[in-house]
């Protein structure tokens, strides 16, 4: 038998109804008062609860606040309403492993995993400038750390499937000297989560193979392939293998052109956990890049903090933070837009990968612009500061962009903000010289 968890909106499929027949009468007086609040203070409040019951194995407790949850939650109201929709649909995901016998889980309605088209993923990252400011900032740094060179090699470490380089490609295409020969390099391997794509990055690379081509600039784009072996692996064992296969001979690397490597959105899926007295897959990673003596490192990611291993800390700060997006979509597009609740169910990936799992399966590791300089500067980086030029263009970017928009310097590092928090951090980096 089935049941749904219905706000006033949306839904959330489960096997046993009986998880909110649980009256409300037990619950505290504090909670009590937050029953129909839209308060985001009081949402927090009541989440914190479901989580400190659920890490002391209170099934009882949790049912009741997620009662109180459910009497606020809807994937098609106000933005404290849809975000907390996807809070609940992670915590009650997360309750069904800590008790399966009273909460058995079955999320099939509302989150289903999509393929876009090409066409598709140009939309998504134009919807908000989340991607775009981080793809702005970081080309204006690679197209200054390349001037003068007549060969350009990028090894690209991110998960939006190579849109970032249209842009830079028309302006190599577009530079005094003529533009240099382009190659791109891509791992086979990626994390499985959004945007996903329908196409093989073969076919990407060809696309955009024809884009330089058009503005006649030579170009090269290969795909560095995993061990066959290892297909059916996790996105950790893949790349553990792929960090062997990351030398100057095998990414047959010239001496005459400018190495580039770009990391969007990816080293916070590399673990960040030491196993014994070995070093992190992710500190492995920058050792091995650092080897491979790159003229630039580009690393942009999401400007938060969510490696801390207690589940009470992370949903604070995710609540705070992914309250964001959300509200951003909400000053534009209608609570009924297909394309805003597509935007906001990948969120809700994130969002249950954070609050409902642990260990090897949390795989969503952000950690904030502070503390990734910290880690560069310990492996032996030094940060570059982006040139007026690159600032000027973000600007514009933003422009386009709700007023809400904003950016702001924190020493070398560019912060996109939104009404003056936090989102997405750019930095750019180079080998310390001794």
């Amino acid at each position: 038998m089935k049941t749904e968890v219905r706000g006033n909106g949306g839904s959330i499929s489960l096997q046993n109804p009986s998880l909110f027949n649980t009256p409300l009468d037990p619950i505290t007086g504090a909670l009590k008062g937050c029953l129909g609040s839209l308060d985001g203070a009081c949402i927090e409040k009541l989440l914190l609860h479901c989580a400190s019951a659920l890490e002391n194995n209170d099934v009882t407790l949790a049912q009741q606040v997620m009662w109180v949850l459910n009497n606020v939650a809807s994937t098609v109201g106000d933005t404290n309403q849809r975000l907390t929709a996807w809070f609940l649909r992670a915590l009650i995901s997360r309750a069904s492993r800590v008790c399966p016998t009273s909460m058995n889980f079955n999320g099939g309605s509302m989150f289903q995993r999509r393929l876009m088209t090409v066409t598709e993923l140009v939309g998504y990252v134009d919807l908000i400038p989340w991607h775009r400011f981080g793809f702005c900032a970081s080309n204006g740094a690679i197209f200054k750390a390349v001037e003068g060179y007549g060969k350009v090699h990028i090894l690209d470490f991110s998960i939006t499937h190579c849109m970032q380089w249209p842009t830079l490609i028309d302006a190599l295409a577009k530079r005094p000297e003529g533009p240099p020969s382009l190659r791109i390099t891509v791992p086979s391997c990626r994390p499985q989560v959004p945007p996903l794509l329908n196409v093989s990055k073969e076919e990407v690379g060809h696309r955009l193979a024809n884009f330089a081509k058009f503005r006649d600039v030579p170009f090269e784009f290969h795909v560095k392939d995993d061990d066959p072996c290892l297909s059916n692996e996790t996105f950790a064992t893949q790349f553990e293998s792929l960090l062997t296969q990351l030398t100057r001979s095998q990414l047959d690397l010239r001496d005459d052109e400018a190495l580039v490597i770009n990391c969007q959105n990816w080293l916070r899926y590399l673990s960040d956990e030491t196993k014994g007295n070995t070093t992190t897959v992710r500190d492995a990673f920058l050792d091995v890049i650092k080897g491979l003596n790159p003229r630039i490192i580009v690393v942009v990611d999401e400007d938060c903090d969510l490696s801390a291993s207690s589940l009470s800390s992370r949903i604070t700060t995710c609540f705070n933070y992914l309250w964001i997006p959300f509200d951003a979509l909400e000053t534009f597009l209608p609570k009924d837009s297909r394309q805003r609740l597509e935007y906001e169910s990948d969120i809700g990936h994130k969002i249950e990968n954070i609050v409902g799992f642990e260990g090897f399966r949390r795989t969503e590791r952000l950690e904030s612009g502070v503390k990734l300089s910290q880690r560069m500067n310990d492996a032996g980086f030094v940060s570059l500061p982006f040139c007026e030029d690159t600032i000027n263009e973000v600007k514009s970017l933003l422009d386009e962009h709700a007023s809400g928009w904003g950016m702001k310097r924190e020493e070398d590092m560019l912060v996109l903000t939104w009404k003056g928090h936090n989102s997405v951090f750019a930095t750019a980096w180079t080998e310390l010289e001794d």
